[in-house]
């Protein structure tokens, strides 16, 4: 067992490992490029420019690299530690400007200390020769820790791209799970299977009719479940195919009703997204009333939204839903946010009329028709 906990900790280390080495040989590759143009613009001898370009460049790297990790770590302190921000390792460009011309500083000071030793020459330093040398010493020392970094900022943009793309990605498979298990909830499949289990032996045709009914409701959910978006017609016809089971269970307790203007049926929506005010009209409406009650669901056009309302007779809000944290609610709201973000609103509230009950009122934009 500790082995197997113990090997996606190796795997991290090593591909932390390799990334690091990736950067040294570019680093390495950048510095050599450098001295060739400095050799072929000024022609200096090629041996000693080519071993100050390299140490001075692999320490730019060295000390950049090794004061970035610091840096971004104080600049995210405040973000939530599985945050793209908190991941990304890049602190942004105003505390990177200041690695970078400490790290030139240190990086020139040690490298032209290095090369001198190596090559025996030396060169002028910051605080020697005149204004000229201390200027070209600087565009010698920054360049090739601009370059360096600007490399390391573009990797750090897309790497914080991809990691946002699988966040994104993971999201959406689990909200996909969540809703395939919300509209295949086990007691309602138990307690359907069960009245079928009756049916078969006391009324035949209807247990037919039921048996048809529970397939057709199986092979839409799973169908929808893995579009984006369905016409809002077949929306309705999935919760007439969800009411028409419950009404098995519920008998007579349970009346409903559809209102979809035919201009609107074609319109695009999420797919399942009024089931799950369904259910709760009928679990926290409906089935706490002795005598039932009625659910209608309606479609209207205002403006520039579509408005989608299920509304229920039943028991009403502040007895059975005053609570605005169930699941049910608290799944459409996300997928809300997810696909329009502040376009689109869920409110619950006390239906406006004397027949009492519930009312849930979803606005969505409409589609941008083409010009």
């Amino acid at each position: 067992m500790s082995a197997l906990l113990d090997q996606p900790t190796a795997e991290v280390v090593a591909a932390r490992g390799q990334r690091v080495a990736l950067r040294a040989l570019r680093s390495l590759a950048y510095s050599m490029l450098i001295g060739l143009a400095i050799v072929g613009v000024t022609g200096q001898r090629w041996w000693p420019t080519m071993v100050h370009s390299v140490c001075i460049g692999m320490l730019c790297w060295f000390f950049i690299d090794l004061g970035r990790v610091p840096a971004s770590r104080w600049a995210h302190r405040h973000a939530p530690t599985d945050s793209p921000e908190a991941q990304s390792q890049w602190p942004g460009w105003p505390l990177m400007m200041i690695v970078i011309v400490v790290g030139s500083v240190l990086a020139f000071t040690l490298g032209s200390l290095i090369a001198g030793w190596l090559t025996g020459t030396a060169t002028p330093g910051y605080f020697r020769g005149t204004l000229r040398e201390t200027v070209v010493i600087g565009l010698s020392s920054l360049v090739p820790a601009l370059v360096m970094t600007y490399w390391f900022y573009s990797r750090a943009v897309i790497s914080g791209q991809e990691v946002a793309v699988q966040t994104a990605q993971r999201q959406a498979a689990e909200n996909q799970l969540k809703l395939l298990e919300s509209q295949l909830e086990p007691h309602m499949l138990f307690n359907t299977l069960a009245n079928l289990r009756v049916l078969i032996g006391t009324d035949p045709p209807r247990a037919q009719l039921m048996l048809d009914q529970l397939i057709a409701f199986l092979r839409a959910t799973l169908s929808a479940s893995r579009a984006s978006t369905h016409p809002l017609s077949s929306e309705f016809a999935r919760l007439a195919d969800y009411l028409a089971l419950m009404k098995v269970r519920m008998g007579e307790r349970l009346q409903a009703g559809f209102e979809l203007p035919p201009e609107l049926a074609a319109l695009p929506v999420p797919p399942l997204l009024l089931q799950p005010l369904v259910e709760n009209a009928i679990k926290h409406g409906l089935e706490p009333n002795v005598a039932g009650g009625r659910i209608t669901v309606d479609a209207a056009r205002d403006g520039g939204e579509l408005v989608l309302r299920v509304r229920d007779t039943g028991v009403g809000l502040s007895e059975s839903r005053g609570d605005s944290t169930r699941f049910g609610l608290v799944q459409v709201r996300e997928r809300l946010a997810t696909l329009y973000g502040e376009r689109a609103t869920l409110a619950l509230s006390p239906a406006p009329d004397a027949g009492g009950g519930t009312l849930a009122t979803i606005r969505l934009p409409l589609p941008v028709e083409p010009a």
